[in-house]
């Protein structure tokens, strides 16, 4: 019976075409069902988005792609170290532990609960300390969807304009995703390109805190699915795909939608009571003063 209203919500998600709503569906229905930590959204919610962007890239002029990357990677790289050591430091003068100031660095430089997620093993933060940084930079990234489309139309920014800030400053690539599509397809284009090229950062994260943690890992996190995004445009620009850009681009949305629905089945109640006021506080103050210093970061490219 579960997976009726699962389809329910899902439809009633994907059928308005709104990314905040697909995430709030997602999170109405795991707070009503209390669904377990293996159900099939929980597991499959990362892959879900994955697929949708790499199918966008079919879409995607590969020369664009790579003229975009060019142009904003520079200020993406600077905003990545910059906001890193600040939050780091910013949580050392906070008194804030040290652990779980990597982690919210980790997440707020670079790409969310991706980045935890793969530091935690290196730096072994406690298992409630991770479930909350996860929850907190969750609850940004609902806000973030909701109000950066309204405050990029404030701006009078330009679609490219403000793909390339969502894809900077706004944590989970999910959450760049769903702030983008409100925006425009153009800057659902520009963030998805950009944000991966920021997601790229993990992999000298991982490296070097693995070598001042003098942690024996046998691998290091590569983001295939970058990869196949860019394999994607690839082909989409270079070689005749027997399907329209158009229909290409309506799939695509339909399995992003998907996924935010997907992401939004991760929260849960328990996760939130591990929150503390000073370990929530941090992360949105380090937010609040990042968001201005990224939007003069990349208003220098443009």
């Amino acid at each position: 019976m579960i997976y009726f209203y699962l389809f329910a919500f899902l439809f009633l998600s994907v059928f308005f075409k709104i990314p905040i709503i697909a995430l709030i569906g997602g999170i109405i229905f795991s707070l009503i069902f209390v669904t377990k930590k293996n159900f099939i959204t929980k597991k499959f919610s990362t892959i879900i988005l994955q697929t949708g962007i790499v199918l966008m890239g079919f879409s995607i002029n590969f020369q664009s792609a790579i003229n975009l990357s060019a142009q904003y990677l520079p200020a993406i790289s600077l905003f990545v170290i910059s906001t890193f050591i600040f939050v780091f430091l910013l949580g050392l003068i906070l008194n804030i532990d040290k652990k779980y100031s990597l982690l919210i660095a980790s997440g707020s430089s670079i790409c969310g609960g991706t980045a935890m997620i793969s530091i935690a093993p290196i730096i072994k933060p406690k298992n409630e300390d991770l479930a909350a940084a996860l929850s907190i930079l969750f609850i940004l990234n609902a806000i973030g969807i909701l109000l950066f489309p309204i405050v990029g139309e404030l701006l009078y920014l330009s679609q490219t304009q403000f793909g390339a800030w969502a894809a900077t400053v706004i944590h989970d690539t999910s959450a760049v995703i769903g702030a983008s599509m409100n925006y425009g397809f153009e800057s659902l284009e520009t963030a998805s390109t950009l944000k991966l090229a920021r997601t790229l950062w993990l992999i000298p994260l991982v490296l070097s805190l693995s070598i001042i943690s003098r942690h024996e890992k046998k691998y290091f996190p590569i983001p295939l699915f970058v990869l196949f995004f860019v394999m994607a445009i690839f082909i989409g620009s270079y070689f005749n795909v027997p399907i329209q850009k158009e229909s290409i681009r309506g799939f695509s949305q339909i399995i992003l939608l998907t996924g935010l629905f997907s992401v939004g089945t991760q929260i849960s109640i328990q996760s939130m009571r591990n929150i503390h006021t000073k370990k929530l506080i941090f992360p949105i103050i380090s937010w609040i003063i990042i968001i201005p210093f990224s939007f003069f970061i990349i208003n220098l490219v443009t």
